[in-house]
C-alpha cells in the first residue's frame, strides 16, 4: 500500500486518509465541479468516457450517470488506495465502471476507443504533462473529446489554510499542502494541448460558490486526508487548534449559518480530437 506523499510525482494517500479524501475533499472541494466538467465535454448517451486521474471517483460517477447503461466508463488513478475506495462506493445508475490502478503516464488503453477523457485537477501533478495529453489523446477516437481542469491559482481556502501551516506547522507542510495549486498558466496549458495533436483546444475559467462546514473543524479533517496528515497529527494540540481558527477568521466575511461559502474558480480546458 502506498505511503503518504508522492509517488513518480503523484499524490499519494494511504487507504484511510484515502476515506477521508471522498469523505471531506470529494465531497465539499471537487464534487461541486464534477458536473460542469461533464457538461463542457457534452458527455452524451451510450459514450465511452475515460476519467484519467479519477482519484474516488466523483467524476466518473457524473459520467456514469449521462451515458447511461449503453454506455462505459473507465476510471485510472495510480493511487491504489483512491482505487479501493472508488470500488466500495454504491454503483450509480447508468454505466458500470471499471476502475484500474494505472498512470496517466501508460494508459494501457487501446488506440482510439474512447469517445471522451476528462481529467479534473490532475495535471498538474504528472510529472511528464506533455506526455500524459499525448497518451489522452492516443486513446481518443476520431471526433473525440478532452475535458481537464486545473485550479486557477491558491484560492481563498487553500490561501487560508497555507498560511496557517506556515505559522503553525512549518514552510514544508505549507508548500506540500498547496501543491495541487502549483499548475500550468493558461497559455502554457493552450500550448501542450496543441502541442499533443489536439485540435479546437480552448482554455476558459469557470467559478462557482463552494459551500464548506465550520471551518475550525473542517481544516482539521480535511488536513487528515492528504500527505501532511501526519505532521498535522504530530504537531501540537494548541497548534491544531490554531490551524482551524485561523483559517476560520481569514475567511470570516464568507460565513453563513453552517460554515462559509466563498468563490472557487478553475480553468477548464476544452479539445477535439479530429
Amino acid at each position: 500500500m502506498a505511503k503518504n506523499g508522492y509517488k513518480n510525482g503523484q499524490w499519494q494517500l494511504t487507504l484511510a486518509a484515502a476515506e477521508l479524501y471522498e469523505r471531506y475533499v470529494a465531497r465539499y472541494i471537487l464534487g461541486p465541479w464534477a458536473p460542469l466538467l461533464v457538461d463542457v465535454a457534452h458527455v452524451g448517451v451510450g459514450e465511452r468516457v475515460l476519467d484519467v486521474a479519477c482519484g474516488t471517483g466523483v467524476v466518473a460517477r457524473a459520467a456514469a450517470e449521462r451515458v447511461g447503461s449503453a454506455g462505459r466508463v473507465i476510471g485510472i488513478d495510480l493511487n491504489s488506495a483512491m482505487i479501493a475506495v472508488a470500488r466500495s462506493l454504491p454503483i450509480p445508475a447508468g454505466a458500470s465502471i471499471e476502475w484500474l490502478e494505472r498512470s496517466a503516464l501508460d494508459l494501457r488503453l487501446r488506440d482510439a476507443s474512447m469517445d471522451v477523457v476528462l481529467c479534473q485537477q490532475g495535471l498538474q501533478f504528472f510529472p511528464d504533462k506533455a506526455l500524459a495529453l499525448r497518451e489522452m489523446r492516443r486513446v481518443l477516437a476520431r471526433g473525440g473529446r478532452l475535458a481537464l481542469s486545473v485550479w486557477n491559482g491558491v484560492g481563498l481556502y487553500n490561501g487560508a489554510v497555507g498560511d496557517a501551516l506556515t505559522r503553525f506547522v512549518s514552510d514544508a507542510a505549507a508548500l506540500q499542502f498547496c501543491a495541487s495549486r502549483q499548475v500550468p498558466a493558461k497559455e502554457e496549458l493552450r500550448r501542450l494541448a496543441t502541442e499533443a495533436g489536439f485540435s479546437a483546444v480552448d482554455v476558459r475559467v469557470s467559478r462557482i460558490d463552494v459551500h464548506l462546514p465550520r471551518l475550525d473543524k473542517f481544516t482539521l479533517d480535511h488536513l487528515s486526508a492528504t500527505p501532511i496528515a501526519p505532521l498535522i497529527a504530530a504537531a501540537d494540540p494548541d497548534a491544531r487548534e490554531k490551524i482551524g481558527a485561523s483559517v476560520m477568521k481569514a475567511l470570516q466575511r464568507y460565513a453563513d449559518r453552517e460554515g462559509v461559502t466563498y468563490p472557487e474558480e478553475t480553468h477548464v480546458l476544452t479539445a477535439k480530437m479530429l
